[in-house]
């Protein structure tokens, strides 16, 4: 078991913002690397934060950036984040598969364009971000990929309200399911994370009912927290909700990780029944 993430070196897709984010800067405090593949080289509108703001503060954390711009649906492009990283930082220990489209329209409405967008980015994506590392992670004392992806449920409900996406979250978390047993005998661990409640990114903020839903939601550093216990332990093949790690570890108290009064009702995440 490593007891921190110092000198270890993280590729995530994503990163720029929210939930991707608050986990790059946690391992940042320790001393890590962290390598972003990512899109958002600019500014936008109604998303805060690029792919540069983040190295910076990875950096001011303490941990040591590398901002890559480029596409997670792109086979050549994500061979190059690969290849860049090994090559920045001598090999790969951790991947953390963040990047994530969302859509909730149902089936019959759904522009296929929508369709195809989710299943390259949370499918496939996690799908190729994964297989290019292995021969690095392989290398690794402490390899280990994390997905954010729910846990694998096929009561009818989830396909019923959304199937296109949960369509391609379920791909991200087969590949969980897939990769542990696969590279079991290579000693890599591979596990998916998912939050109990709604996190208060802006995905939630546009998509999911603005300031209705935040005020119910928890802050991205919960996950963060979870995923820092995960990635330091040497646990595999399991699908784990955030608090529950953090209880396992002994932290009870989550009123911190709250962005409402703390007797709003929390509302719980998608693929969740209850809280």
């Amino acid at each position: 078991m490593s007891e921190t993430l110092a000198g270890r070196t993280l590729i995530m897709s994503g990163g720029s913002r929210g939930i991707g984010l608050a986990i790059a800067m946690k391992a940042a405090r320790d001393g890590a690397n962290v390598a972003l593949l990512a899109k958002t080289a600019e500014p936008h509108p109604q998303l805060p934060g690029t792919i540069y703001t983040a190295a910076a503060a990875i950096e001011a954390a303490g941990g040591h950036a590398l901002p890559i711009v480029g596409d997670v649906r792109s086979d050549e492009s994500v061979t190059e984040a690969v290849r860049r990283t090994a090559e920045e930082f001598g090999g790969i220990d951790i991947v953390v598969n963040n990047a994530s489209a969302i859509d909730l329209t149902p089936t019959a409405d759904i522009a296929m364009k929508r369709y195809d967008l989710m299943q390259d980015i949370n499918a496939r994506g996690t799908f190729l971000l994964s297989k290019l590392c292995i021969p690095w992670l392989r290398k690794s004392a402490a390899g280990h990929i994390l997905t954010l992806s729910p846990p694998l449920n096929l009561d009818p409900r989830w396909a019923g309200e959304h199937l296109a996406y949960t369509m391609a979250k379920y791909g991200m978390s087969l590949t969980t399911l897939g990769l542990a047993e696969e590279l079991r005998a290579d000693g890599i661990s591979v596990n998916s994370l998912w939050p109990r409640t709604l996190i208060a990114t802006a995905a939630v903020q546009n998509l999911l009912g603005g300031e209705a839903a935040t005020s119910r939601s928890r802050t991205p550093e919960i996950v963060a927290d979870a995923a820092y216990v995960v990635l330091t332990g040497r646990r595999s093949g399991e699908f784990l909700i955030d608090d529950e790690v953090l209880a396992s570890v002994g932290v009870t108290d989550f009123s911190q990780y709250r962005t409402g009064a703390t007797d709003a009702e929390l509302a719980p995440d998608i693929f969740l029944d209850s809280l």
